[in-house]
């Protein structure tokens, strides 16, 4: 019987790559990288020291609606809602204090009942709030309602 004897890839390494692909070591859990990435040609190299970073700017979120009610957490809202397709209610209204806001959704607890709801964002119609509002904005920070 004859053996067809294939080349045994380095230890820590891929055994194959694929046709067409270059053959670059790929390396598996704990082992070291076994090249270095080439430097392109007439890259520039800093030498001396370490660049000093540009001066600090305000770090304001971006004005999205999650970001809005992150900065208004604890206050008392009521959210306006729509659910379409729904046979028993299209529109609800919830009350209460505004716990959590993510990208998808809003949790807000009835401090009357203790109950907690966890609403979709993609629901939302709008939210009205009690008094002033948190709002930043590159150029506009302020409390608003004043």
């Amino acid at each position: 019987m004859n053996r067809q004897q294939f080349p045994v890839a380095p230890q820590g390494t891929a055994p194959f790559s694929y046709q067409g692909a270059p053959a670059y070591p790929t390396t598996y859990q704990g082992a070291a990288p076994q090249t270095t990435p080439p430097m392109p040609s007439g890259a520039m190299i800093p030498t001396g020291g370490m660049a000093t970073p540009p001066a600090a700017q305000p770090v304001f979120e971006e004005s999205y609606i999650e970001n809005i009610l992150r900065l208004n957490l604890g206050k008392m809202a009521t959210v306006y809602m729509t659910f379409e397709n729904n046979s028993q209610w299209n529109a609800k209204i919830f009350k209460g204090r505004l716990e959590a806001a993510g990208r998808d959704h809003i949790i807000i607890s009835d401090p009357a009942t203790g109950m907690r709801y966890l609403l979709l964002m993609i629901n939302l119609d709008y939210v009205t709030f009690e008094g002033e509002l948190n709002y930043e904005y590159p150029g506009f920070t302020s409390g608003i309602g004043r």
